[in-house]
């Protein structure tokens, strides 16, 4: 009877749960099981950003001040697609911007919840701001599909969930450990190319703009290849997604603001 009881109250936890994180939320269609709601996610990001923040050594931060107008770029480019109606948790999450002076990392990426971390490699490594867009698109889907904290649904289960609900610090950092060394999902790299294209076609940028950040490293025979790529849909494939999904979406921009780009670039750390 006890046991019976036991499976019982589990059962009414979790229909709870899966209510309370969301899976009725119109926002989440599409997204997966995610036991996580919303505030954890901008909670965890949180978390995680406070580590990276904390660690000069690791991540060393371009200060906003000496290079404002290095902030203010990103920050132009990213309030571009915030603003374009397509990212669904563009109220929700703060999305702020922070920059790692780093010119041999070629990556980007953004935490739960919204905070966005670009490496100067990639910034240099790219040739115009609609290539950086769609890198930039690219890593806000995977906030805006909630892809981190869907995989620690996948890979922590309930019982973790529930110890960092209760607020128990051992599980909060496992968290935050796993989340710094996550590796997306093929399923969950193309989810994010597609809405990439998605928040640039209502733009005056070429939607697929992030297409350019793999044909340089194609044009390049791979030899600068980021290491997260190994594990990932190959380059090629990913190159003809972003245009199909830029021709099936019927998107019609084609500015790549080249010049502009370079110019703030000319400006960056050496």
């Amino acid at each position: 009877m006890k046991k019976y009881v036991y499976r019982l109250g589990t059962f009414v936890l979790l229909s709870f749960m899966l209510t309370a994180c969301g899976l009725t939320n119109p926002k989440n269609k599409g997204k997966g099981v995610n036991l996580f709601t919303v505030q954890q996610d901008k909670e965890l990001g949180v978390q995680v950003a406070t580590e990276i923040d904390g660690n000069p050594a690791q991540y060393p931060l371009l200060d906003p001040v000496q290079y404002k107008f290095a902030y203010d770029y990103v920050n132009k480019v990213r309030d571009k697609i915030l603003n374009s109606g397509q990212v669904d948790y563009k109220n929700e999450f703060d999305w702020p911007i922070k920059i790692i002076h780093d010119d041999s990392t070629l990556n980007a990426f953004c935490t739960p919840g919204g905070h966005i971390y670009v490496y100067t490699g990639i910034l240099k490594f790219l040739d115009s701001e609609d290539q950086f867009a769609g890198v930039m698109g690219h890593e806000i889907a995977h906030a805006d599909m909630r892809h981190s904290t869907r995989q620690m649904t996948q890979m922590f289960g309930v019982e973790v969930l529930l110890s960092v609900l209760a607020g128990n610090r051992v599980a909060i950092q496992q968290i935050t450990g796993a989340l710094l060394g996550l590796k997306f999902s093929r399923n969950h790299e193309n989810e994010a190319d597609a809405r990439s294209v998605k928040y640039l076609c209502p733009t005056d940028y070429n939607a697929a703009g992030g297409a350019g950040f793999f044909q340089k490293i194609q044009d390049m025979g791979g030899s600068r290849q980021p290491q997260f790529l190994s594990t990932h849909p190959d380059p090629g494939n990913r190159i003809e997604n972003f245009h199909n999904e830029k021709v099936t979406n019927g998107c019609t921009g084609d500015q790549t603001f080249q010049t502009e780009y370079k110019a703030m670039v000319a400006r960056l750390p050496k």
